[in-house]
């Protein structure tokens, strides 16, 4: 006779086992794909000056066909706009990449110059507003609405005969005169060149700057800005990195 509970624990296997399943194999999606790209940026602050409460800028004044230039030159010409519209130039106004300005090293502010392109023919008049070009091989950097006047925007740089018909200053007498070194890479090496030329030049001021493009700039302010003087720190000068410019700052 076989053990009662025996059969009570072998019916309750048995039914167990009918009644259990297995798992079923469900196929659980993917979690979404979170984008790879962040949000831009805010855009940067490209001055610190209100474009509203800047002096408006100047016109410039009709200048006849066969007006006489007062000085002449040949070079290369190249533009400028961002990242330097909206700030503010060396003549104190904000520059506008959209009007008929031009940066020149040496020419005094406010000088009036036509400018032609040599293979085109085209020519527009600038009023100088700015310094530049720190390029070495440049003569004069224009603005936007210039450069497509006289097709060096599509191209970039250019052949160009500068004639200069007016001038609020005399060209070859007086002007405030410095030395301009750069561009450095990085604020040290600018610095270390600082530091040198501070020990050098015990009288002069010397002074490092960022440009709005990211590179620093050091500049030489000779006692009262004496153009003689600028020359032979100019002359007398040397660095590994850089260029180095004669400029007029008036």
């Amino acid at each position: 006779m076989r053990n009662p509970l025996v059969l009570l624990v072998l019916s309750s296997l048995l039914f167990a086992g009918c009644g259990s399943k297995k798992p079923a194999q469900v196929q659980v999606p993917p979690p979404p794909t979170i984008p790879q790209t962040r949000p831009a940026p805010p855009p940067a602050e490209t001055s610190a000056v209100n474009p509203a409460d800047a002096e408006p800028a100047e016109e410039i004044p009709a200048i006849p066909a066969d007006a006489k230039p007062v000085f002449e030159e040949m070079g290369i010409a190249s533009w400028y706009g961002p990242p330097y519209h909206n700030r503010r130039g060396s003549n104190g106004e904000i520059y506008d990449m959209n009007a008929l300005t031009a940066a020149h090293r040496t020419l005094p502010l406010g000088s009036i110059v036509r400018v032609t392109n040599v293979e085109s023919g085209h020519s527009t008049v600038v009023r100088i507003t700015d310094r530049g070009p720190f390029i070495q091989g440049r003569i004069i950097d224009l603005s936007l609405a210039a450069a497509r006047k006289v097709d060096v925007y599509s191209k970039g740089l250019a052949k160009v005969r500068l004639e200069v018909v007016k001038t609020p200053a005399p060209l070859e007498q007086g002007g405030r005169w410095a030395v301009q070194i750069g561009a450095f890479e990085g604020q040290d090496s600018a610095t270390r060149l600082q530091d040198r030329l501070i020990r050098r030049y015990r009288s002069a001021k010397v002074l490092t700057f960022p440009s709005p493009t990211g590179d620093w700039w050091v500049r030489i302010r000779v006692p009262e800005d004496n153009r003689q003087r600028a020359e032979e720190v100019a002359r007398d000068t040397r660095t590994d990195e850089g260029a180095i410019f004669l400029v007029r700052l008036d």
